[in-house]
C-alpha cells in the first residue's frame, strides 16, 4: 500500500477508484475507531493550476450542514494532492438498485426520495448550490438506511437573481442529463437537479433507468419518444444552441401508466410527472415536491 495516510487514520482497504482519484476505507483512531472513507484527489491539473472540481467539492461541503448531504470530516495534504475524509457509507443507491435479491420496498423508495429532495432543497434554497450530477451512484446510504447526496465535483454556486449567467453544458451523466443540457443550454439553473431527481425516483419505481441512451442523440430520442414533441409544452426549446442540429420525427407523448408497473400508484406517477418535464420552469422545486400528495 503506497498511499500516504497520517497516523490518525488506520488503512483498511481500497474501496474505489475513478477519474477523480482513489477512495480508501480507514479507521479514525482519534474518534473511537470510527470507520471513514478517504477520497484522494489531485489538487492540481496537468497544466499546473488547482483543479476547479476539487475546490468546488471542498467549498460546497465546508458550508453544508444537512443530514442528507455527505459530511466533510477532515482533509489533509497528500503526496499528490489532497485527501478528503468523509463518513463511511457502505452502499450507494446504485448498488441497492442492482441488488436483485433485496429489491427496494415501497417505504424505502418513499423515504429515499424524501431524503434526496430534502437535501436538494437545502442546497438550492439555503446554499444556492446546484449539484449538476444527481444519479444513483452519487447517492450514498449508510447502515441506518439514511441517504446522503455526495460527489460535489461538478457543483456550482448560482445566483437566482441573475437569469443570464452562463454555465458549462458539459455536466451531468448522460442517462440523468436534462433536455436543456442535451440541446446545449449554457443558461440554466437548479432545475437540472430536479430532472435528475425525477429520473432517480422513476428508476426506483421501475427497477431500470427511464432513459438509457448510448449517445446524446439517442438519449434525446428516448426522451422525445416518451414525452412527445418538446415544442408542444416548451416553445423556448427552439432557441437552444443545438436544437436545429438534428431533427427528430414527430412523436406522441406516452402515458406514464404504460411505462411503470401496474401496481404503481397515481401519486407515484404524479410525482414523476411533476419532476420530469421538458420545460425547467414547469418542474417543481425540491421544496414544492416535498409537499406533493405522494408524501401524504
Amino acid at each position: 500500500m503506497n498511499e500516504y495516510i497520517p497516523n490518525r487514520y488506520k488503512f483498511l482497504q481500497k474501496i474505489g477508484e475513478g477519474v477523480h482519484g482513489v477512495v480508501l476505507k480507514a479507521i479514525d483512531t482519534h474518534n473511537n475507531d470510527k470507520v471513514v472513507a478517504i477520497k484522494k484527489v489531485a489538487l492540481r491539473t496537468k497544466f499546473g493550476g488547482i483543479s476547479p472540481n476539487t475546490l468546488r467539492e471542498i467549498k460546497s461541503l465546508q458550508h453544508a450542514d444537512c443530514e442528507f448531504i455527505i459530511s466533510l470530516i477532515d482533509m489533509y495534504p497528500d503526496l499528490s494532492g489532497l485527501a478528503l475524509v468523509f463518513d463511511y457509507m457502505p452502499h450507494t443507491l446504485y448498488s441497492r438498485l442492482k441488488d436483485e435479491e433485496n429489491p427496494l420496498s415501497r417505504q424505502q423508495i418513499q423515504s429515499y426520495t424524501k431524503m434526496l429532495l430534502t437535501g436538494l432543497a437545502y442546497l438550492h434554497d439555503e446554499l444556492k448550490i446546484m449539484h449538476r450530477d444527481i444519479k444513483p451512484a452519487n447517492l450514498l446510504i449508510n447502515e441506518h438506511d439514511v441517504l446522503r447526496i455526495a460527489d460535489f465535483g461538478l457543483a456550482r454556486l448560482f445566483n437566482p437573481d441573475d437569469s443570464r449567467k452562463c454555465y458549462s453544458p458539459q455536466v451531468a451523466t448522460r442517462w440523468y442529463r436534462p433536455p436543456e443540457i442535451l440541446w446545449g443550454a449554457q443558461i440554466y439553473g437548479c432545475k437540472i437537479d430536479i430532472w435528475g431527481a425525477g429520473l432517480v425516483f422513476a428508476e426506483m419505481l421501475r427497477g431500470v433507468p427511464l432513459f438509457a441512451g448510448n449517445t446524446d442523440i439517442e438519449q434525446l430520442a428516448l426522451v422525445i419518444r416518451t414525452l412527445g414533441n418538446p415544442t408542444d409544452t416548451w416553445p423556448e426549446v427552439t432557441s437552444l444552441p443545438d436544437y436545429n442540429k438534428i431533427r427528430f420525427p414527430n412523436s406522441r407523448r406516452e402515458e406514464w401508466i404504460d411505462i411503470f408497473p401496474s401496481f404503481t400508484t397515481k401519486e407515484e406517477i404524479g410525482l414523476v410527472d411533476a419532476l420530469v418535464k421538458y420545460n425547467p420552469k414547469q418542474r417543481l422545486t425540491a421544496a414544492q415536491a416535498l409537499h406533493h400528495e405522494y408524501f401524504k
